[in-house]
């Protein structure tokens, strides 16, 4: 891309250096995103992006905390059942704007203002919900595993979408007999391949088995 004219680009600042960097790797994904193909997204020179930027692990934290900051965070006081269930919906459509960012969330050691504050809102959240110390930990790893593996499995399905499953489903099928996968032909057959079955559906059901099963879990917890 040719560097554009310094009369009709914007002037680049931080904010716009790792805007640039979450437009490529949103394009390319994390792979993609180089000091080079920043710049030239940027319509810059390369040395002009380490004017905001000291290197690209400090591009990493900031788009990381970028997306955390399009999470909707919980309200502390806040009904934490419905709070963590808000937050943890925000957080897979934020992984699905971003499928790069899911490999890097848990990742980085500098974290920007915007990860604090949403760590420190889901915790407080929980504690203020009634949750222990220990509890909370647990509910906050427990959630957290389920949201960003979810998004995974969502971004690295061979399909694309509910009408395109009956068709992948075929063509795997195909390439064994079924009398050797009785139950998987089972599955495909009276649910995966029935009209209107969405693996995304499975996202609320998960969340809800969670959910239920911590509220059980700190109501035991609670000293008598």
């Amino acid at each position: 891309m040719p560097e554009r004219d310094s009369a009709t680009r914007p002037r680049l600042s931080r904010e716009r250096v790792l805007q640039g960097a979450v437009t490529v790797a949103d394009r390319g994904g994390i792979a993609a995103l180089t000091i080079r193909s920043l710049a030239a997204e940027l319509g810059v020179k390369p040395m002009a992006v380490y004017h905001h930027v000291a290197n690209k692990e400090e591009i990493l934290d900031g788009i990381v905390d970028l997306v955390f900051a399009e999470i909707e965070l919980p309200t502390i006081g806040g009904e934490w059942h419905s709070e963590m269930r808000r937050r943890a919906s925000s957080a897979r459509e934020a992984m699905r704007r971003h499928p790069w960012a899911i490999a890097l969330v848990e990742t980085r050691t500098s974290p920007g203002h915007a990860t604090l504050k949403h760590h420190d809102a889901v915790i407080g959240t929980l504690r203020e919900g009634g949750f222990s110390v220990a509890m909370t930990a647990h509910a906050f790893a427990l959630i957290d595993a389920f949201v960003y593996g979810f998004a995974l499995s969502e971004a690295t399905l061979p399909f694309n979408g509910p009408d395109t499953v009956p068709e992948v489903a075929e063509q795997m099928m195909a390439q064994f007999s079924p009398d050797d996968y009785p139950h998987l032909v089972e599955f495909s057959v009276e649910h995966v391949m029935k009209p209107g079955y969405d693996y995304s559906e499975e996202f609320e059901f998960g969340l809800s088995v969670i959910l239920d099963g911590l509220a059980k879990s700190a109501a035991d917890d609670s000293p008598p």
